[in-house]
């Protein structure tokens, strides 16, 4: 091998170490926000667990009894810390970490693509917080409602057989166990409020259509109903719900979809790639495929 080869591997191996040192950069600003935003959840991780029983104790006060959540293990309120402190802390931490991750891909874009895919970045985990409110202010209580109906009380006259005293059958839940469903309801309502977000980059990039996910519909219902069934309880409320939700998000984002589309065609009008005989038989062909 030649000096001259030689020159033009070390050349074309440095731009790639100087990426792999930056994304390692990247990844240690983002662990350690992690860590801190971790650190600062679990000094308050019993006020936040306290908060995260709202919608139980709201929902048990309405029936007269008292919140009461116990440990089923002497080890459990400590990992019931630690939970709450992961949660918290990647939630406090993702700000950071979206920075991060944009100052190591930014560099590679253009400026139109830094300006179409930044809109994407700030709507993610606003999406993300309006779908885990939507979870915790309104699915939850329903939800805990549902569950706690099945509660039998002695003072109803339930009684065993052979003339015993009435039977009571009450809620004594563990922490750890509401505090997972709990962050189940959040997570999974957060992540598919990402629908509209991830469909619209995804039309804005050309990778689906309008058309196409109109097409799809009654797939994506079946799919939307499988999803439903597996990240909920098996509950029919709060699955329909969910299922509600998740469509609603999809409908909204074929509009999105058809409105980037839009835009697209308008600007490739005015710089000529197509005129507008063109663009009309294209919107005619749409519509009598929709039909």
């Amino acid at each position: 091998m030649s000096k001259t080869d030689t020159d033009e591997i070390d050349d074309s191996s440095a731009p790639l170490i100087e990426h792999l040192a930056e994304l390692r950069t990247r990844l240690i600003h983002s662990v350690v926000a992690f860590l801190v935003g971790m650190v600062l959840c679990f000094t308050v991780a019993t006020p936040i667990f306290n908060f995260l029983t709202t919608p139980l104790c709201q929902v048990l006060a309405d029936r007269g009894q008292d919140c009461d959540l116990i440990f089923i293990s002497p080890q459990e309120g400590f990992f019931v810390a630690i939970k709450v402190s992961l949660v918290g802390g990647l939630m406090l931490s993702f700000p950071y970490i979206a920075y991060q991750m944009w100052r190591f891909v930014a560099p590679g874009l253009y400026k139109s693509e830094k300006g179409a895919f930044l809109p994407f970045l700030v709507a993610s985990p606003f999406m993300f917080i309006l779908g885990a409110a939507f979870a915790f202010f309104v699915v939850t209580p329903m939800a805990y409602k549902f569950f706690l109906g099945f509660q039998q009380f002695a003072s109803d006259g339930a009684a065993v057989e052979g003339g015993a005293a009435p039977l009571s059958v009450v809620f004594q839940g563990s922490a750890q166990e509401y505090l997972n469903l709990t962050i189940k309801f959040i997570i999974a309502f957060g992540l598919c409020f990402q629908l509209p977000v991830l469909l619209t980059l995804m039309g804005k990039a050309g990778l689906v259509s309008a058309a196409g996910l109109a097409g799809v519909r009654k797939y994506a219902v079946v799919a939307i109903l499988i999803l439903a069934a597996i990240v909920t309880p098996p509950d029919v409320v709060t699955q329909i719900i969910l299922f509600t939700v998740v469509y609603g998000l999809y409908e909204i984002s074929i509009f999105l979809v058809r409105r980037v589309e839009k835009k697209r065609d308008e600007r490739l009008r005015e710089e000529g790639y197509f005129d507008d005989e063109e663009e009309a038989d294209d919107d005619l062909a749409y519509e009598f495929k929709d039909d």
